[in-house]
């Protein structure tokens, strides 16, 4: 990191025209200033360029335990979720705390290349030795001066169908988890998978932790663990520290069953999370044609006033091959898949990969306004149709009033080319 800034200057800030300064005092926002036309930046001052200036990028669903190990020990062929939970598990048998730590830390780097500052990781507790979760502590610690990380008791193999699958929750709590998970649709039956569900909301609800399921991330339109998840987050008046990820049955579901649906999900205010880069490769598996994409239902929810927000999901594990660290490759993926490129739906599209994320994150500091915390990114655009046109990295990256990233913008394709 550089010295502390004073200012940020010449940025274009959503939602509010022209040109402004932010001023930086103690690792804060203070000011926020109109600018009347473009200013030379002074010393302890970054440029930007008259680019668009966001709060930093938030990652809200990852699983970093997993990050780097695709291909180890075999490949998923099938390309299923269920080939890669079993390749999952015999690649947790060789998990060392040395091994978790350095993948981690290195996927962690690459995202704060990416702008990226939040990041929530779903850690596999369905081992008794609890080593992924174990490393994932020291990692949360060791990373803390360039990522806020969350780290989610995920159990893998389920709650109620792995042995001691409970005990393992609590000792996860125990040992400094930040929000309970679950896998409702994994579990033998639909009565465990209930019974999982409302377990997970009353564990997190005495721990005074977040929630954050993984929720009907298959095409059964019979999987409806999502209305039990937001039954139990309206009971205990818990909705918007609970999140739903995945949720791809929603898309199978019928228009009868969501209109009930729906009047429960708004008023348990559920935070959802989609993950459309890792849904459109493992869904539709089972399908010959026409093919389910496997994608929840994002602009309905949206337009029901509910917050939905982005997520990678996989960098280069048994589940998902891919994966670069850049989220605006995930937003631009999703935008597509979910019929969203409407230009009022660019326009804001730029709140799945932040203030969304926020939301589900439970951030009580975030955003760029006086008082809060300095961490923003200098995007290359001054529109977010022109950040997804390009595609380029960010410029910079902000935290707490220091530069933690910086690089020089991307030269036009245009004038690529020799003549």
């Amino acid at each position: 990191m550089t010295e502390p800034l004073n200012a940020i200057v010449n940025a274009r800030l959503t939602g509010r025209d022209g040109l402004h300064s932010l001023t930086i005092n103690n690792d804060r926002f203070t000011e926020i200033t109109v600018q009347t036309s473009p200013v030379t930046a002074k010393a302890n001052e970054l440029d930007a360029g008259e680019n668009l200036v966001t709060p930093a990028f938030i990652e809200p669903h990852i699983h970093l335990d997993a990050a780097l190990t695709a291909g180890e020990p075999r490949w998923n062929q099938s390309g299923t979720l269920f080939e890669g939970i079993e390749c999952w598990a015999e690649r947790k048998a060789l998990l060392s705390h040395e091994d978790v730590t350095n993948r981690a830390t290195q996927t962690l780097k690459l995202f704060a290349a990416h702008g990226i500052q939040y990041v929530r990781t779903h850690v596999d507790v369905t081992d008794p030795s609890l080593t992924a979760l174990k490393a994932m502590l020291d990692v949360r610690e060791q990373t803390a001066s360039f990522i806020d990380l969350q780290i989610v008791a995920f159990p893998q193999e389920g709650i109620w169908s792995f042995p001691n699958g409970r005990e393992l929750m609590e000792e996860a709590i125990r040992l400094g988890a930040d929000v309970v998970g679950g896998i409702p649709h994994f579990e033998f039956t639909r009565d465990y998978g209930a019974d999982s569900v409302r377990w997970l909301m009353e564990l997190a609800h005495k721990h005074d932790r977040l929630v954050d399921v993984h929720c009907d991330e298959i095409d059964d339109p019979e999987s409806r663990f999502l209305e039990v998840l937001a039954a139990e987050a309206l009971r205990l008046d818990y909705g918007s520290r609970v999140a739903a990820s995945h949720t791809c049955a929603m898309g199978s579901y019928n228009d009868a069953y969501c209109s009930r649906l729906f009047r429960l999900l708004k008023k348990s205010n559920l935070r959802f999370l989609s993950m459309p880069t890792e849904n459109l490769h493992l869904q539709g598996r089972f399908d010959s044609y026409p093919k389910r994409r496997g994608i929840t239902r994002v602009p309905e929810l949206l337009d029901a006033g509910l917050k939905v927000a982005f997520g990678q999901d996989s960098i280069r594990d048994p589940w998902y091959p891919m994966g670069n660290g850049n989220l605006l490759r995930t937003l631009d993926v999703g935008l597509h898949a979910c019929h969203m490129l409407g230009m009022s739906r660019i326009e804001r599209s730029l709140e799945l990969i932040t203030d969304n994320g926020a939301a589900a994150l439970d951030l009580k500091e975030y955003g760029i306004a006086p008082g809060r915390p300095a961490r923003c990114v200098v995007l290359q655009g001054q529109t977010p149709y022109e950040i997804l046109l390009g595609q380029r990295p960010v410029l910079a990256s902000v935290r707490d009033g220091k530069v933690l990233v910086q690089r020089a913008a991307a030269q036009p394709e245009a004038d690529l080319i020799l003549t």
